[in-house]
């Protein structure tokens, strides 16, 4: 068994408010979903000004019942990117919907609104839109593009909290946004994710069919339809309150491992900033990451990961697009269907990235991905 890395990816922003809330949960006689997930809702919908926030056990999980609660199932088609960290855009298929790819921007690595638009069909329904790695999509043209055709639009905004487009946070953009609340993200429930929306009618569906109401327990009735038991625990809902409540914090000392990250990065002949476009007012990035120049290829990608997993830094490949998986060649996608994704993932470098790293150890860590590239790359130029 290897040893575990001395730099680690993620390495959440525990304090001691987080354990004492947690303790008081522990001696509390309820520790399944109770008065603690109902604070946790009330405070996320606060925090984002939406009406409504639903929390369940996974981000993936909450897409599915959003998509089922919209009525949207077998024989429907949901746009949504092949590219990002995580997976939560599994949750279209597990909803029996058909997920049509559409390719993303080069520089903002979202989903690109105009082969978006190349992609309805009459069997359309929806649009699902991620803010990869903390980045704003472009809401304007996708909010114009959903209402043009009659389409619900869904944010996917598992892999960012606290970045802002047009002066709004993420997660105010869709008629309903999906968070996830794991690791590596700035704020970690340990498990778990959060639907928001201000659609009342789409709120009380998602509680309805989240779980079994407490009144309900002891009788086999269960409605019109069975629960997916999607609840969040009372545990989960503790830590991530709390979280929410430190987020300013957590993300401002993230903000000053990014500055000591670009400092660093500047001994790359050719680096260029991390992108944000010009409609963007602020990124909190979920992982700090690289993106190699052209010369390089996945192979050389590995390698430069392998170098850093020699010297106990945990790095990895940022994305495995969902058309290149298993899952999605049964329904024809191939190798080669979206040339902007499989560009950019066969080069794309996670590095460590959480408020516990210091000034030196993000130098080793370029350092190390320095050295590597030269070896590997010939000197070629590495680009954020």
């Amino acid at each position: 068994m290897s040893s575990q890395p001395s730099i680690l990816l993620s390495d959440p922003d525990i304090s001691m408010a987080e354990l004492e809330a947690v303790e008081e949960v522990l001696k509390s006689p309820r520790l399944s979903a109770g008065p603690m997930v109902e604070a946790f809702e009330d405070a996320f919908a606060e925090y984002l000004g939406r009406k409504h926030a639903v929390a369940v056990s996974s981000a993936t999980l909450g897409l599915v019942m959003a998509l089922r609660a919209a009525g949207i199932g077998p024989g429907d088609e949901v746009i949504a990117p092949p590219f990002g960290f995580r997976e939560t855009l599994h949750g279209i298929s597990l909803a029996g919907a058909m997920p049509v790819f559409a390719d993303i921007d080069y520089w903002s690595c979202t989903l690109a609104p105009e082969k978006a638009a190349a992609g309805i069909t009459d069997k359309t329904r929806a649009i699902v839109a991620s803010n990869v790695n903390g980045h704003p999509a472009m809401w304007g043209p996708l909010r114009e593009l959903a209402s043009k055709h009659g389409l619900m639009l869904i944010e996917d905004s598992s892999e960012a909290i606290g970045s802002r487009y047009q002066g709004n946070l993420v997660g105010t953009f869709g008629d309903c946004s999906i968070f996830d609340l794991t690791q590596p993200g700035a704020l970690t429930a340990g498990e778990g994710g959060m639907v928001v929306t201000d659609d009342e009618d789409l709120a009380i569906k998602l509680r309805a069919v989240r779980g079994r109401r407490p009144e309900e327990r002891q009788s086999v009735v269960l409605g019109e339809r069975p629960p997916y038991r999607a609840e969040m625990s009372e545990l989960n809902a503790a830590l991530g309150l709390t979280q929410l409540r430190r987020l300013d914090d957590i993300l401002d000392r993230r903000k000053g491992i990014e500055d000591y990250y670009d400092s660093h990065m500047q001994s790359f002949e050719g680096i260029k900033p991390a992108y944000m476009a010009p409609e963007v007012d602020e990124i909190h990035w979920m992982v700090y990451l690289v993106h190699l120049g052209t010369r390089f290829t996945r192979s050389s990608r590995d390698s430069i990961l392998q170098d850093l997993a020699t010297e106990q830094i945990e790095a990895v490949a940022f994305s495995f697009p969902l058309h290149r998986q298993t899952h999605y060649s049964a329904m024809g996608y191939r190798k080669g269907d979206f040339f902007v994704t499989e560009k950019l993932a066969d080069r794309a470098v996670a590095l460590p990235f959480h408020g516990h790293l210091s000034e030196d150890q993000i130098g080793f860590i370029v350092k190390t991905a320095k050295d590597s590239s030269i070896n590997v790359g010939a000197g070629a130029a590495i680009y954020l």
